[in-house]
C-alpha cells in the first residue's frame, strides 16, 4: 500500500467495550456476547443512558467490561436491581446479564417475577448446562443424562427432574414481550444473535415490556473440553435440547406491547374487561 493511501477501518472495538483484558476461559462465548451487546449499545446510541447489572457467574466482573454504568447484584436477583433501577429511572436502558445458575436457580422467583410483571428490561440470558464459576456443578439447565461435578454418572432426571427450558417457560407469561433463543457458533449465528439482543433493546426503548435473549453456550473448561470440541457437543446434544428461535414477539403477532397482548387473551374476562360484561369483583 502507497505511503499516502488512507487505511478503511473494517473492524474495531465497540466504544461501549472498555479495552481490559477479561477473565474468560478460551473458547467462552461470553466474550462474544458482551461485544454484541456492546456494538448494540453504540449502535442504538444509548451507552451514556444504559445501566447494567451484573450477576454471580463467569461474568460476575462485567463492570469491568462494559463502558456504561454497571451495578453488582447479589446471586440471582439481577432482575430485582434491574427492576428498581428501571422504575426510578425510566427513560434509561436497563439490562441484566445473567448465567443459567444465576438466572434459572438461586434468581428464577426473580426471574419469573419480572418477566410476569411486564418490567420494562432486558435480559441477557447465557445457558451453557452447568455452573462455570463455582467448579462445574449441574445446573437448572444441565441435560438429562450430562455428567457433571455433582452428577458423575449422569444427570438422573428421577431424582434431580428435568432441565428447565427458560424460553419455553417464560413464552406463557402475559408480561414478556419479546423471547428469542440464539446460539454464537458460527459467524451467521453470531449475526443473528446481534440482531436478537438489538431487537430486545428496541423492545425495552419502545416501552413494549420485558425482553430476553437466551444464548446457547459453551463451557470448555467444566466440560472437559477443547473449545472446538464444545462447540460440537454444543452442535450434538444442546441445540437439540433447546430449539433456536423466536418464543414471542408481540409485536410480529400484531400487538404494540406485551400489555395490549394480554388484554387481548384475557377480552372474555369481564373482571379483566368490564366492557365486555358486568362490573364488579368477586362476591
Amino acid at each position: 500500500m502507497a505511503d499516502n493511501a488512507e487505511a478503511t477501518v473494517v473492524f474495531e472495538r465497540p466504544h461501549a467495550l472498555l479495552p481490559v483484558v477479561t477473565n474468560y476461559c478460551p473458547g467462552c462465548t461470553h466474550g462474544i456476547v458482551e461485544r454484541l451487546v456492546a456494538e448494540c449499545l453504540d449502535e442504538l446510541d444509548v451507552e451514556g443512558d444504559a445501566v447494567g447489572v451484573a450477576p454471580v457467574g463467569c461474568s460476575v466482573m462485567a463492570y469491568d467490561f462494559f463502558g456504561c454504568d454497571m451495578i453488582e447484584a447479589a446471586h440471582g436477583r439481577a432482575p430485582a436491581v434491574a427492576t428498581a433501577v428501571k422504575r426510578v429511572h425510566p427513560d434509561n436502558v436497563v439490562f441484566a446479564y445473567q448465567g443459567d445458575g444465576d438466572l434459572a436457580s438461586i434468581g428464577m422467583a426473580e426471574t419469573i417475577h419480572a418477566a410476569t410483571r411486564g418490567e420494562n428490561i432486558t435480559v441477557i440470558f447465557i445457558n451453557n448446562a452447568i455452573y462455570g464459576m463455582t467448579g462445574g456443578q449441574m445446573a437448572p439447565t444441565s441435560l438429562p443424562n450430562q455428567v457433571t461435578q455433582t452428577s458423575p454418572y449422569g444427570r438422573d432426571v428421577a431424582t434431580a427432574g428435568y432441565p428447565i427450558r427458560v424460553s419455553e417457560l417464560l413464552s406463557s407469561l402475559d408480561g414478556v414481550a419479546y423471547l428469542e433463543r440464539v446460539c454464537v457458533d458460527s459467524p451467521k449465528n453470531v449475526r443473528k444473535a446481534k440482531k436478537a439482543i438489538k431487537k430486545a433493546f428496541e423492545t425495552q426503548i419502545n416501552g413494549r415490556g420485558y425482553s430476553l435473549v437466551e444464548v446457547v453456550s459453551t463451557c470448555p473448561t467444566n466440560w472437559g473440553l477443547t473449545p472446538q470440541e464444545s462447540f460440537a457437543w454444543m452442535r450434538e446434544n444442546m441445540l437439540p435440547y433447546y430449539p433456536l428461535g423466536v418464543y414471542k414477539d408481540v409485536v410480529a403477532d400484531g400487538y404494540a406491547s406485551a400489555a395490549e397482548a394480554a388484554a387481548a387473551r384475557a377480552a372474555a374476562c369481564p373482571l379483566v374487561n368490564p366492557a365486555t360484561g358486568e362490573e364488579g369483583g368477586a362476591r
